[in-house]
């Protein structure tokens, strides 16, 4: 790290490798293997796989799919290591018979303590991937025998992180099965007693993005909380966690060997920059100068949170985005986004892909309200809208619109909406609902909840009923039911490659307007999953959602 040279490989591994961590000796990494054989073998059967010019998948199970690529039946996720300075790899896990998550894996899947004579790692404990309990396990390196640390727990238990002196694991947990949004509490595991203490309980935040302090005294947290994700302080003896920062977001840090703490900060004005922290006073200093001068040619908007009330009279929070030069005895028109998820917040962070500021700078004010079900603002408020997607979020929308309609700054008769996943979804909904919107933009949208079941996630029993059970839920929520009623122009949106939310959901959606005689426009993309990645693809993604709006929204000057 200190002088010039190039790289050295050190693995030759056939089926690659991910997620590395040096602890030690060692370095730890995943790689997805096809169990019970050896490398050089693994290595024809990739080159036999490639030669055969066959492109079917055969499953027999789930899962078959996850956000945009195929799972491989036949392969398993395993840790590894391999010593610092290369030499043979050491299969740590599949001597166990346990495997790491089929979905998804990645660094926050296993730990290894400092003195490298523990792993922890995630695993299904019931082996049944339609009855999914991710439990926590170690294994001694070279054993054969991994222990079952969460065994109580039917609920996820994840994120495992030893402390810098190994007597301690940290690591979160969740009582809701099968929920994703449950709150993850923080709790830490005492490697010598195997005792847990739940240090979170009474916390009404989720313990991500971790990191021990270096004394062991405690974890650094990037949290998400109220519409914006702060660095917390959160001490082993279960005090109160405190936070460091206040405002913009900080959705990644880390603890340098000197102790320092570094994290990742970003802001509806300026994209993910590194800084340092002060743990004391949450002061930042930044480390990296890129992309100023580009920001230096950027004439930016402004933004702030305010508040409303929502439905049954809940206090909504809300981030309003101002076009440049905004001058509030003009009339502007809105575009109000409804994001995704639909458990996830909208916090002050930079956007690539529906950025406000961009939208704004077209000459529209921009806003993101964070509606029943956002994280952020406790569980209680996160499940309200279970399983009933339709009723809060939906009155929460009409009364940010009525909110607008009150500014004498907003033009009530040129305001547009829409978003992406459960926001197509809430947008789909629109469509046959009374609303204030001219048009909509429906991105990658849940529009039909009976072919929903083909996705890599659909909706969940535990949260729901299956709908061969009871399929009044589905009658109410899904909004194909509601097609009789749409009569809203639409475009929509949508990428071949997502498993998320497959691209037949805005085939049926543009085929029901069509017919219904709607102005619609439908946009496909092929090689795009959930998410329009690619960047001439995310170009032209903001130029007819432009082109979009202003066909129905007259968009204010700003020069």
């Amino acid at each position: 790290m200190d002088e010039p040279g190039e790289a050295s490989r050190l693995t030759e591994v056939p089926t690659g490798v991910s997620a590395p961590k040096w602890v030690g000796e060692h370095i730890y990494f995943i790689s997805r293997i096809f169990p019970d054989m050896e490398w050089d073998k693994m290595a024809e059967k990739l080159k036999e796989r490639r030669d055969s010019h066959i492109s079917a998948h055969t499953w027999n199970a789930m899962p078959y799919s996850f956000w945009d690529h195929w799972i491989d039946e036949e392969r398993e996720a395993h840790i590894f290591r391999i010593p610092s300075d290369g030499g043979d790899t050491e299969n740590i896990t599949e001597p166990t018979g346990w495997q790491l998550p089929r979905s998804s894996q990645g660094a926050g899947n296993y730990d290894v303590s400092p003195d490298e004579s523990l792993v922890a790692f995630n695993a299904n404990s019931t082996r049944d991937e339609t009855n999914v309990n991710m439990d926590l396990f170690l294994v001694e390196p070279g054993s054969s025998e991994a222990v079952n640390i969460t065994p109580d727990n039917e609920a996820t238990d994840g994120s495992p992180l030893f402390s810098p002196d190994g007597q301690i694991l940290a690591y979160t947990t969740q009582r809701i099965k099968g929920f994703y949004a449950d709150t993850r509490r923080l709790v830490l595991y005492n490697v010598a007693e195997g005792s847990h203490n739940e240090v979170t309980t009474d916390w009404d935040r989720s313990a991500d993005g971790l990191a021990w302090k270096p004394d062991g005294s405690g974890l650094f947290g990037a949290i998400d909380d109220a519409g914006t994700r702060r660095v917390y302080s959160i001490q082993v003896d279960g005090s109160e966690p405190r936070a460091i920062t206040t405002n913009t977001d900080f959705p990644a840090i880390d603890v340098a060997g000197n102790g320092i703490l570094v994290a990742q900060n970003h802001s509806f004005l300026y994209p993910p920059r590194i800084v340092t922290v002060d743990s004391s006073t949450g002061e930042t200093f930044r480390l990296d100068t890129i992309n100023d001068k580009i920001l230096d040619e950027v004439d930016l908007g402004t933004y702030e949170s305010v508040t409303y009330d929502g439905a049954n009279g809940k206090e909504i929070q809300m981030w309003v985005h101002y076009p440049p030069g905004f001058d509030e005895s003009k009339e502007y028109p809105l575009f109000l986004l409804i994001h995704g998820g639909p458990h996830s917040g909208i916090t002050d962070g930079f956007h690539f892909r529906w950025n406000a500021q961009t939208f704004a700078s077209w000459g529209y004010v921009t806003a993101w309200h964070n509606f029943h079900g956002s994280s952020g603002f406790g569980q209680e408020f996160t499940d309200t809208i279970n399983p009933d997607w339709i009723t809060l979020p939906y009155e929460d929308t009409i009364k940010a619109a009525e909110w607008f309609a009150d500014q004498p700054w907003i033009d009530a008769e040129r305001m547009v909406a829409g978003g992406g996943s459960y926001g197509g979804y809430l947008s789909s909904i629109l469509l046959a609902k009374d609303h204030p919107f001219n048009s909509l933009v429906i991105h990658a949208p849940v529009y039909n909840m009976y072919s929903q079941m083909a996705a890599d996630f659909a909706v969940h029993s535990e949260r729901f009923v299956d709908y061969w059970d009871d399929p009044s839920i589905y009658e109410q929520i899904s909004p194909h039911y509601f097609a009789a009623d749409f009569s809203t122009p639409a475009l929509i949106i949508h990428g071949q490659r997502d498993y998320r939310v497959p691209v037949g959901q805005s085939f049926e959606l543009f085929r029901t307007l069509q017919t219904k005689g709607i102005d619609s426009r439908l946009i496909y993309y092929p090689d795009e999953n959930h998410w329009i990645l690619k960047p001439n693809n995310s170009i032209y993604w903001y130029e007819q959602v432009r082109k979009w709006v202003e066909e129905y929204a007259e968009p204010a000057s700003i020069r």
